[in-house]
C-alpha cells in the first residue's frame, strides 16, 4: 500500500472513477488545465479532455444549476466550489432544486451529483475561505453530507458519494490536504455513507469528532490514555447527514460518558443534535452531562487569530477531561 495524502487520495478516486464510469464528469472554476487552486483535479484534464473535465466561469450558482442538469440528464457531476465560503451562492439551486428533486418527481427523476467543498480553518486564508458550516447543507432532506478525516477514508467516501443517487455535499477540512500521509490499498475501496467508523475502542467515555478535528482530537485522547490511563472510544463521524446515531448511542450505552469536538461554531452545531439523539436513544446510560468543545460563535477570525478560534488538543483534553471527572 503506498502512503499518500489527502489531496492525493481524492485526486486518486476521481481518476477511478471517470477510467470506471464516462459518465462522470468534473466542472469548476480553474479545476482543469490548472488542476484546481488545491491542485486537487491536478491532471485529470490532461488524461480526460476538456468535455469532462470543464472549467467553468466564476459563477458558483452556474456550477451547482448545471451539474444538476446534467445529474437528470444522465451525467454524474462532481462540482468543486473552490472555497466552501463560496458555497453559499449554491444554496438556493440546492435547495430549491437538487435535494428535492426525488420528492417532487416521486422519483422519476434524481440529481446523481457530488460537490465537492474545501472547508474549516488553519491554512492561513481570507474571510470567506475558513467557514466550517456543514450544518447548513445538513439542513436539507434529501441532499447528504459528507466529511473524510484522512486519506484513506477521504477517498472510499468519494468514490461512495459519487456512486450515489442523490445529491452529496463532500467537504474537505483543508487543514489535513497536506498535513499527514496514510496508507492507501492499490485495490479501490467503497466506504458505505452514513456510517461513523469507531476508531479505537474503550470503556470509560465516547468521544466523537470529525474532519480535520479528528487528528487534533486523536493528539487530546492520546495524552489523556498516557497520563491518566482511561479507556476512551474514538468515534469519526464521517456523515453528518444523514447521522448514524445508532452507533454513537451504542458507544454511549457502554461508556455513560460523551464529549463531541467540533471546528464549526457551538450553536445550532452538529454536536448539538449529537447530544439531541444521546437524549432520546441512551439518555439513562449517562453518568455525566455531555460535553461540547467547539468553535465560538463569531465569525471566523482572519488568519492571524484563526488558531485561538480553533479548539486545540489542549481545548480538547479540558473538555474530555471535564466529561471524565464529573
Amino acid at each position: 500500500m503506498a502512503k499518500i495524502n489527502m489531496v492525493q487520495a481524492i485526486n486518486l478516486a476521481l481518476d477511478e472513477m471517470m477510467a470506471e464510469d464516462e459518465t462522470v464528469v468534473i466542472l469548476g472554476e480553474d479545476v482543469g488545465v490548472d488542476g484546481g487552486v488545491f491542485r486537487v483535479t491536478e491532471g485529470l484534464h490532461a488524461k480526460y479532455g476538456e468535455a469532462r473535465v470543464i472549467d467553468t466561469p466564476l459563477a458558483e450558482s452556474a456550477i451547482i444549476g448545471t451539474a444538476i442538469g446534467m445529474a437528470m440528464g444522465g451525467l454524474k457531476p462532481v462540482g468543486e466550489m473552490q472555497f466552501s465560503g463560496f458555497s453559499y451562492l449554491m444554496i438556493p439551486q440546492l435547495e430549491g432544486h437538487g435535494s428535492r428533486m426525488r420528492a417532487r418527481t416521486q422519483g422519476q427523476f434524481t440529481v446523481p451529483m457530488v460537490m465537492r467543498l474545501p472547508f474549516g480553518g488553519g491554512v492561513r486564508a481570507l474571510e470567506h475561505h475558513s467557514e466550517s458550516r456543514e450544518v447548513f447543507y445538513a439542513h436539507m432532506p434529501g441532499t447528504k453530507v459528507v466529511i473524510p478525516s484522512g486519506p484513506r477514508n477521504a477517498r472510499a467516501l468519494l468514490r461512495a458519494a459519487i456512486l450515489d443517487p442523490d445529491p452529496v455535499v463532500f467537504m474537505e477540512p483543508k487543514r489535513s490536504y497536506r498535513a499527514f500521509k496514510e496508507e492507501v490499498p492499490e485495490k479501490p475501496e467503497t466506504m458505505e455513507i452514513g456510517k461513523c467508523q469507531v476508531v479505537q475502542q474503550g470503556n470509560d467515555i465516547t468521544v466523537v469528532s470529525w474532519g480535520a478535528m479528528m487528528h487534533t482530537t486523536k493528539k487530546a485522547v492520546a495524552e489523556i490514555e498516557k497520563a491518566r490511563g482511561a479507556s476512551i472510544e474514538l468515534v469519526d463521524l464521517l456523515t453528518v447527514a444523514p447521522m448514524d446515531s445508532d452507533t454513537i448511542c451504542e458507544s454511549v450505552r457502554k461508556t455513560g460518558r460523551l464529549a463531541i469536538v467540533q471546528e464549526a461554531p457551538r450553536s445550532f452545531g452538529p454536536a448539538s443534535e449529537i447530544i439531541a439523539c444521546v437524549n432520546d436513544k441512551a439518555l439513562m446510560y449517562l453518568e455525566a452531562p455531555a460535553k461540547r468543545v467547539t468553535g465560538f460563535d463569531v465569525a471566523t477570525p482572519y488568519f492571524g487569530r484563526e488558531l485561538q478560534y480553533m479548539p486545540t488538543v489542549g481545548r480538547a483534553r479540558r473538555g474530555i477531561e471535564e466529561a471524565l471527572d464529573f
